[in-house]
């Protein structure tokens, strides 16, 4: 019955895509209305599938152990050093800065103003520390828009992914600030940073090796998902973050394994086979999280929220400007202009999705 219940599920995500490629619409957004929209209709044929997927279990085991393995994996692969590294510099900015400062003011603000616990602002500004790119990466290639720009947005939620996994795990367990929690939040933020790369640089290299031996697509096909998964789970395993191994796994497949193996047909082979993987993903993520919210009680709620998006929105943008702020020149003037749009835009998105985690727990 589960399988009849995904391949629904599927059919509709597969056909608002669609129709927001129609319109020419990130499908996102259309996604996420869609999927608010059947779950507050009475739609008998669909109750028992909105309740299937409303469930915690169900939710939180299809995004962190089935899709964002693929997810991140896709992205990573896709990736190359040489386009990282003439970007590095905005790229760390963002990511590690930017995140970090987005994390505490976030946390702040929400303490503040809306009354959180310690522990429940920490976990707030960890969730939502990090944006999703979906949105912005398909608005930019149908704007046409510079290479950089993408590479940059690509590269930063890549690493801010990894950071906000990190400070999320710190957060969980912090229930008063102090010089030895803060002291042993940093130790951990190092230990499963380092470890997570260690594990992905190796898993990358492995896998690169084994590639370089064999001329078989579908094989090479069938590694590099082991790779993905099995870095994550091996990462996880040890306590560091699977987000980062899969990331650093992923880009030495992607930049390494691809120069010194494997042929053209596997090169466009495997980028097609994950491309739609990642699609597939995304679109039953996103109607997912429209179905979620159509299930929470909103009504003495509103606003806690609105005061919630409204500190996301004022502490990206804060803390994007201030990180460009070390980067000079025109490109970073740009980069923070399309980036307080990705704010505005993706933030609302993520702020109710992650914000259920908290309202159901509450």
């Amino acid at each position: 019955m589960m399988i009849h219940y995904w391949l629904v599920l599927l059919a509709i995500a597969v056909a608002i895509a669609f129709l927001a490629d129609k319109w020419r619409q990130p499908y996102p957004t259309l996604l996420v209305i869609a999927g608010l929209l059947l779950g507050l209709l009475p739609i008998p044929a669909l109750h028992e599938i909105k309740m299937y997927v409303a469930s915690d279990q169900v939710f939180q085991t299809a995004v962190i152990l089935i899709f964002l393995s693929a997810l991140i994996g896709d992205a990573a692969l896709k990736l190359h050093f040489q386009e990282l590294r003439e970007s590095k510099r905005p790229i760390l900015l963002l990511s590690l800065l930017g995140t970090l400062l987005t994390f505490i003011f976030i946390a702040a603000l929400s303490y503040y103003l809306i009354g959180l616990s310690l522990q429940k602002a920490l976990v707030f500004g960890a969730l939502m520390a990090a944006t999703d790119p979906v949105s912005v990466l398909s608005i930019f290639k149908s704007m046409g828009l510079n290479k950089k720009l993408s590479v940059i947005v690509e590269g930063e939620s890549l690493a801010n992914d990894g950071v906000a996994v990190v400070l999320f795990k710190i957060a969980v367990v912090t229930t008063m600030l102090s010089l030895s929690s803060v002291m042993d939040g940093s130790w951990q933020f190092v230990k499963v940073i380092i470890g997570g790369i260690a594990i992905g640089v190796a898993g990358g290299y492995v896998a690169s090796r084994i590639t370089s031996r064999i001329d078989n697509y579908l094989v090479e096909i069938g590694l590099s998902i082991v790779l993905f998964y099995g870095a994550f789970e091996l990462a996880e395993a040890f306590h560091f973050s699977g987000v980062i191994s899969v990331v650093f796994a992923g880009l030495l497949l992607g930049t390494y394994g691809k120069n010194i193996g494997m042929s053209d047909l596997t090169h466009e082979k495997m980028d097609s086979f994950w491309e739609t993987i990642a699609f597939l993903a995304n679109a039953l993520i996103f109607l997912m999280v429209g179905l979620e919210i159509s299930n929470i009680d909103f009504t003495d709620k509103w606003l806690e929220i609105g005061g919630s998006i409204l500190i996301v929105l004022v502490s990206r943008f804060i803390a994007v400007y201030v990180s460009l702020l070390l980067e000079p020149g025109n490109s970073c003037r740009m980069e923070a202009y399309h980036r307080l749009g990705r704010s505005e835009g993706l933030a609302v998105h993520r702020s109710y999705s992650k914000h259920i985690a908290s309202l159901r727990r509450a």
